[in-house]
């Protein structure tokens, strides 16, 4: 989905970002003057429009109190008499079983959303198996959506919406839901076995354990069911569609487009036209019961986002999708074949899967047998001329290590895209971690630097999969772009860039002689390196005269023949740890409106969670300064001297302090971390409670 933003480039204040993942809001904000477009969509069968007004306060948790929001609206005389609430943000879970569709259901009004104009932001938090044991916790799958009229920046720390469809879904989830949120439940499933699976003595529905929810129960499964009369199926046909069904319940209450999704049903079971309709109808009767049940008073509008992005043609895009552009965009610039040497391994598989489409950009796949195979076909692209990419997470990196040594011997340029995920081992495949960053420093043998790109949002990874290669191709060597599965899953708005604010990527091939020996012949010396850059020439094997010897054994400066020598031995170790401390990476940016005297540094994915923090610090009066890294091998030159600008700085990481232990070695300071290793990103409010504690030691 695409949408055009003609409005000038205007970010979200202070205070608007304050409210960041359910943060209270503290006053009325009034409508913007010329007023934004509201949210006007049609019932499915019954063409109605709605109108909102200016939102009113709501409580501390972030949900919608019945009767907090000023400015209710009705309908017109001889239409059905449900009030709209205008809201500047929502956070939704849908949550189910690994076989319920959540993970379809949230993606869908996503794309909706997006396509609508808000700012969003999402969070995909599903089990390792392929089809995880029905009606138990572990086989819980969710989908939290944050949607807005403002800028935001993660998928909020507690929902003010869940649909729980099962009573594992509901127990799972309970304990992130505040007090005053709204809770969907689809009564049918509540019966005496799936609740004694769960450890429910009793229904929750009936306890009083849920008294201070507002809670909506539905029998989603009879309906969809008596929705589906007409077409003929099964019962067990017809209950898969009540996913469905909750998506246009959930698309009524919060005025999402509608034509999208019936698109997409129609597109997705083309080839089963009955099962399309099926899809279909489950999802107009799931409006149409948000529309006429009484349990539904109000319905709400969060007005697009306009504000908060620069005027350009915007898509939602997940980090891997992100990625997968990244690279064969970077290949079109370098005017370079991308190869990508594979083995799928969870969650970097959608990389494969997504770069196996685009063969009309001149990108090849190859899904090998291994890890190891993966990354050898890899590197020898890259020895051939291609852009050369290979893909994998923890356990994959932990096998391709000896070839990543190799990668730097041979002095070639090779992308390592490492999608961090719990570990070790095996580990948590589906949650995320930066506990690789470490094993990317430091996992090889012998002295084997390699320089470290990390993204920092879903559509940043776009930007570092061409960082990362103008580093690889620039200074001929492997790089690592670590990503990891929030950022990998999670999505967000991404403008598409012009093709002429791309950076040019090419750089020559070596055709002939470089060096003149002693008796006034040429010859081509392999290893004979730019001045600048430390590079060595990138010679297509198969050019004439340009013939030379590759391998792992220790070269020679310059003519690259096998050489024992230990002095050549030390100079060669030395010169390509001088060329990646050499890289020309910017300058690293600090936002220090206060003069602060702590520093919250960050890498990767923790960027959303400590911004958030950050602003919601800053409102309530508190100064702290704020830097993020994108490079961390090498570091930015003037990071040495900002650390030393400060009194503290503190690292927040989803791991137990390997960026703190590394500025700890190369800058003597005594950072503190501040960790994490759940499987889940931060929240904004533990993150802002954690550096508060710290400002105030």
């Amino acid at each position: 989905m695409t949408s055009q933003v003609s409005s000038p480039a205007e970010h979200a204040d202070e205070a608007d970002g304050a409210r960041e993942n359910g943060g209270a809001v503290g006053e009325q904000r009034a409508p913007r003057s010329g007023s934004a477009p509201r949210a006007s969509h049609t019932s499915p069968t019954s063409p109605r429009s709605r109108t909102g007004h200016g939102p009113g306060p709501r409580d501390g948790s972030g949900a919608v109190p019945d009767g907090s929001e000023r400015g209710e609206s009705t309908r017109g005389e001889g239409e059905s008499e449900k009030a709209v609430r205008r809201l500047d943000r929502v956070i939704i879970r849908f949550a189910g079983d690994s076989g319920d569709g959540m993970q379809l259901t949230g993606d869908r009004f996503t794309s909706e959303t997006a396509s609508f104009g808000n700012d969003l932001s999402t969070l995909p938090n599903f089990p390792a198996e392929i089809r995880a044991p029905a009606g138990t916790l572990p086989g819980v799958s969710s989908f939290q959506l944050h949607f807005a009229d403002h800028d935001i920046l993660t998928p909020g720390d507690a929902p003010n919406v869940l649909v729980a469809m099962n009573p594992a879904a509901l127990k799972a989830n309970i304990g992130d839901v505040p007090r005053g949120a709204e809770i969907i439940v689809n009564t049918d499933e509540f019966t005496k076995r799936p609740m004694a699976k769960v450890g429910y003595l009793t229904s929750p529905l009936e306890d009083g354990s849920l008294d201070g929810y507002q809670v909506h129960p539905v029998p989603l499964t009879t309906l969809t069911i008596e929705a589906l009369k007409e077409f003929g199926l099964s019962r067990k046909e017809a209950e898969r569609s009540k996913n469905m069904f909750a998506l246009g319940l959930l698309s009524w209450m919060y005025n999402r487009p509608t034509e999208g999704t019936e698109r997409f049903l129609r597109a997705k079971f083309a080839k089963k036209p009955q099962i399309a309709e099926a899809n279909v109808t489950a999802f107009r009767a799931g409006w149409n019961f948000g529309e006429t049940t009484e349990d539904f008073a109000v319905s709400y509008e969060v007005a697009p986002a306009d504000s908060a992005f620069p005027t350009g043609t915007y898509r939602n895009i997940s980090g891997n999708l992100a990625l997968s552009y990244g690279l064969v965009a970077a290949g079109h610039q370098a005017d370079l074949p991308v190869y990508l040497g594979s083995y799928p391994i969870t969650p970097a598989s959608d990389i494969l899967h997504e770069l196996s489409r685009h063969k009309n950009f001149g990108v090849r796949t190859f899904q090998a047998e291994d890890e190891i195979a993966a990354i050898g076909a890899a590197l020898g692209a890259a020895f051939g001329g291609a852009l050369a990419v290979t893909t994998t997470s923890g356990p994959g990196v932990a096998l391709k290590s000896e070839t990543i040594g190799l990668a730097v011997s041979l002095e070639l340029p090779l992308l390592i895209v490492g999608i961090q995920r719990g570990g070790p081992s095996t580990g948590l495949p589906t949650k995320t971690e930066q506990a690789d960053l470490l094993q990317a420093m430091y996992g090889r043998n012998g002295e084997a630097p390699v320089p470290v790109v990390a993204p920092q949002t879903p559509a940043d990874c776009f930007d570092a999969a061409l960082e990362a290669a103008r580093i690889a191709l620039t200074y001929r060597t492997p790089v690592f772009l670590l990503s990891d599965g929030y950022l990998a899953n999670g999505s967000e708005p991404w403008r598409i860039p012009e093709p002429a604010e791309l950076p040019d990527l090419r750089v020559p091939f070596a055709t002939g002689p470089n060096h003149e020996l002693p008796d006034g012949t040429e010859a081509f010396w392999p290893y004979k390196r730019d001045p600048e850059t430390l590079a060595r020439p990138w010679a297509v094997p198969g050019t004439p005269g340009l013939e030379h010897r590759i391998g792992g054994i220790e070269k020679q400066d310059g003519t690259g023949n096998i050489s024992y020598d230990p002095a050549n031995h030390d100079f060669m170790v030395r010169t390509r740890q001088a060329k990646v401390d050499g890289i020309q990476v910017p300058d690293l940016v600090v936002d220090d409106p206060d003069g602060a005297r702590t520093l919250v540094l960050g890498w990767g994915s923790t960027y959303g969670p400590i911004t958030a923090a950050v602003r919601r610090l800053r409102k309530n009066g508190t100064a702290i300064a704020q830097a993020h890294l994108r490079h961390l091998n090498p570091f930015p030159r003037n990071l040495g001297e900002i650390l030393k600008r400060y009194d503290k700085v503190v690292v927040p990481e989803m791991n137990l302090g390997q960026l703190a232990t590394l500025l700890r070695a190369e800058y003597l300071v005594d950072a503190h971390s501040y960790n994490q290793v759940n499987g889940m990103p931060f929240k904004a409010e533990q993150l802002a409670t954690a550096l508060k504690e710290a400002i105030d030691v």
